[in-house]
């Protein structure tokens, strides 16, 4: 794998109060954010991760399905205020578990032991496989009343369920919270999306929520100016309220700036490329959200829509089936599967479908899709379902509509008509056009001479990306150069190897260089990282105190102690790594010669 890379599975909750659930969920949320921080460690996403709860998957299983080499595996039991937190690091390849540690702790030191657990494993990941940057802190602590950061917990609890019902608790959580403690920009984005969330569903007024989640999204953004998330929120609302592509192109980069791993504005960034008509430029973007977050359903849906918009409807349509399987009131993935079949030449199916999904489907999805369905079937009944359609599709707020009248007509063959309709949908800055305009279900347009005048109009120029930064090392070379002799002195002097508690920070500090800057000269000027380093002179030492007659009397662990290794484990498969076979072979070996 060209980088570390770990998933945190769902903690387990060993507390005998089932409801405390909403605790070990979040601090297992809280550590993979924290994680994410670390530059060069590739960490699968909350949603992926929680794919697995509940689930009887082997660890092996769910490394293969999250493309992950590292596993953590933690467990909270909370008994009248006091926490018990265990935490095991797991390598898949060896199927070995090189770490582990528990902390009993009062509930009131959460926030710190949250922090102390991050930064633990950031620091045995970085020693056992390399070059990993991350600042001394790791958590993100935005409130210090553990009361309100509680009601947060129990908000993400709920969210995270997606559906109407917890996300209205969600938001009576978030409220408290907020109540408690209003400078807290992480609830303020939690209410935005959730907001965002019950209008896009049409379980509250569309104008109202996205006002609301308008509010929230200013107020996080004041707050913490800094987060990926809120800079997602304003590009999704300068989309889809503002009909502003550009403005929705300029917050996608900044939330990408801020995090350039950042799941969901990876697949936005995307999303926006594709429907502008560039799907290739698209597919990187596309590629790094499905690495870090392959089984969440909303990735997997601009996937098959990516196939889509490509016109590579075979590979859509097996992608938005398996959709459709895992959860079938999917409504994206049931409108798009809809589009899939009508390009296919199945008109008649798509009419079928269309009965059993009349109570689910929006009205305006049901009365356009059943329009086109005739249309291109060329029946009588599509006229009268497309005087329907032009009469609601009048209506500035009546999106669906919009987007199927401007299809029905292009399907006609009134060009005419098409474009002075795309005229009026920009009068009413219908968001729905960003989408429909370069659609395949109005392909016939593309060719027109008048097509791409109007694309400039509705999209703008292609926004262009800066020049990436380039990273410097962070040492010099004349400063590398002296802490490498600095540093193979220290180690022929002082032997602070034969400490089996030695670690990168320790060994920084009597350095006096930054644990990054260890780091890196660990890889950059050796070419190992920190355990292939120590246990490279933790060998040698063993080799000539097996050697002298003198120690005879002592077993081969007990001189892998005196070396300074604290794992018959790590003993063995380090010995075998330096020198290709086993202690006790050697030994016979150097007996023989």
């Amino acid at each position: 794998m060209p980088q570390t890379s770990i998933a945190v599975l769902p903690f387990r909750n060993l507390s005998q109060d089932a409801s405390n659930e909403y605790l070990s969920d979040g601090l297992t949320e809280e550590i993979i954010h924290a994680l994410t921080q670390v530059e060069g460690l590739k960490v699968s996403s909350r949603r992926s991760s929680f794919f697995f709860k509940g689930k009887d998957s082997s660890l092996d299983e769910i490394a293969d399905q999250l493309k992950v080499e590292v596993i953590l595996e933690g467990s909270i039991r909370l008994d009248n205020n006091q926490m018990r937190i265990s935490t095991a690091l797991v390598e898949l390849k060896s199927d070995s578990q090189f770490w582990s540690e528990t902390w009993d702790r009062d509930i009131s030191n959460l926030f710190q032991v949250q922090d102390e657990i991050s930064l633990l494993i950031a620091d045995r990941l970085r020693e056992q496989y390399g070059h990993l940057e991350y600042a001394d802190h790791l958590g993100q602590r935005e409130t210090a009343n553990l009361s309100a950061y509680e009601h947060d917990l129990k908000a993400r609890y709920h969210f995270n369920k997606w559906n109407a019902q917890d996300v209205a608790l969600a938001i009576e959580h978030w409220d408290k919270a907020l109540a408690i403690d209003p400078q807290q920009g992480r609830v303020h984005e939690g209410l935005a999306d959730a907001y965002g969330f019950l209008g896009t569903t049409q379980e509250m007024d569309f104008m109202e929520a996205w006002t609301k989640a308008y509010e929230h999204t200013h107020q996080a953004l004041a707050i913490n100016p800094k987060s990926a998330g809120v800079h997602y929120q304003l590009a999704n609302i300068s989309f889809f309220t503002e009909f502003d592509y550009q403005s929705a192109f300029k917050h996608i980069l900044n939330s990408i700036e801020c995090d350039p791993n950042y799941p969901e504005g990876l697949q936005f960034l995307a999303f926006l490329y594709i429907v502008y008509g560039r799907p290739n430029m698209a597919k990187p973007y596309l590629d790094r959200a499905l690495d870090r977050d392959p089984l969440n359903q909303e990735t997997l849906f601009y996937q098959a829509y990516y196939h889509y918009r490509k016109t590579e409807y075979e590979a859509a349509q097996t992608l938005l089936e398996a959709l459709l399987l895992k959860n079938p009131e999917n409504l994206p993935a049931k409108v798009t599967y809809l589009y899939v079949l009508l390009k296919s030449g199945s008109s008649q199916m798509v009419l079928e479908q269309l009965e059993v999904y009349q109570s689910s489907l929006p009205e305006g999805d049901y009365l356009g899709l059943k329009t086109l369905a005739h249309l291109f079937k060329g029946d009588a009944d599509w006229e009268g379902h497309f005087a329907e359609l032009e009469t609601r599709a009048q209506n500035p707020m009546a999106y669906q509509e919009h987007a199927y009248y401007y299809e029905s007509l292009v399907n006609q063959g009134a060009f005419d008509e098409a474009f002075a309709w795309v005229e009026k949908a920009i009068e009413f800055k219908s968001f729905i056009m960003l989408l429909a305009y370069g659609d395949p279900l109005a392909e016939d347009l593309h060719e027109d001479m008048r097509y791409p005048i109007y694309h400039h109009r509705i999209y703008g120029a292609l926004p262009k990306l800066g020049p990436k930064k380039q990273k410097s090392d962070l040492l010099d070379v004349e400063a590398a150069r002296e802490y490498r002799e600095k540093l193979l002195g220290l180690m022929r002097e002082e032997e602070p190897f034969l400490n089996p508690q030695l670690s990168l920070r320790t060994l920084g500090s009597q350095m006096e260089l930054h644990p990054n800057q260890l780091s890196w000269l660990l890889n950059d000027g050796f070419g190992k990282n920190f355990n292939e380093f120590v246990n490279a002179y933790r060998v040698q030492t063993f080799k000539k105190l097996a050697l002298n007659p003198e120690n005879a009397h002592i077993s081969l662990l007990g001189l892998a102690f005196e070396s300074g290794f604290n794992s018959k484990t790590v003993f063995n498969t380090s010995f075998k790594k330096e020198t290709g076979m086993s202690p006790k072979a050697y030994l016979d070996q150097q007996k023989d010669s």
